[in-house]
């Protein structure tokens, strides 16, 4: 098949490895823009593979569609993404994967001394929060998230 003729659904969903309906709804959440041919068939540009991609791997690391589609909507949909256009849209994305590893460290390093402890010393814990301390910086185990409280020494 010619390149300009476009992937087929079947084509793309070989390919990924989504299924056709999956392609669908990203296509109705407006992740992709395919084109119909003259046979009202869907057409997709190769550039939808890496589009794909892109969600696949994102997903994986729990972004949402719509934290997906903002990433993706800084891509051109007019032509072929180049290599610096997807570098451009990466900045972003790469420093909130950073924040998200050095959470995830800190997470790890701080759960590894809590499970092991049995809470003998509550003083070092990184849940103890007295007089809901940490409840003025939000929900959730404010400590284990990388907030510090001014007392504690963990």
């Amino acid at each position: 098949m010619p390149l300009n003729e476009g992937l087929s659904i079947g084509a793309l969903a070989k390919r990924t490895g989504l299924a056709v309906s999956a392609i669908r709804y990203y296509e109705r959440e407006g992740l992709i823009s395919p084109w119909r041919n003259a046979g009202g068939q869907r057409r997709f540009a190769r550039a939808d593979l890496r589009r794909l991609s892109f969600v696949m791997i994102a997903q994986q690391f729990g972004y949402t569609l719509p934290q997906i589609r903002a990433q993706l909507d800084q891509l051109p949909m007019g032509r072929t993404p180049t290599k610096a256009d997807w570098g451009s849209m990466s900045v972003s994305f790469r420093e909130e994967l950073d924040a998200r590893i050095v959470a995830l460290t800190e997470l790890r390093d701080n759960l590894d001394g809590c499970i092991g402890c049995g809470c003998l010393s509550l003083e070092a814990c990184a849940l103890y929060n007295p007089k809901d301390k940490a409840g003025a910086a939000g929900q959730g185990p404010r400590y284990l998230m990388g907030d510090r409280a001014a007392s504690a020494e963990c």
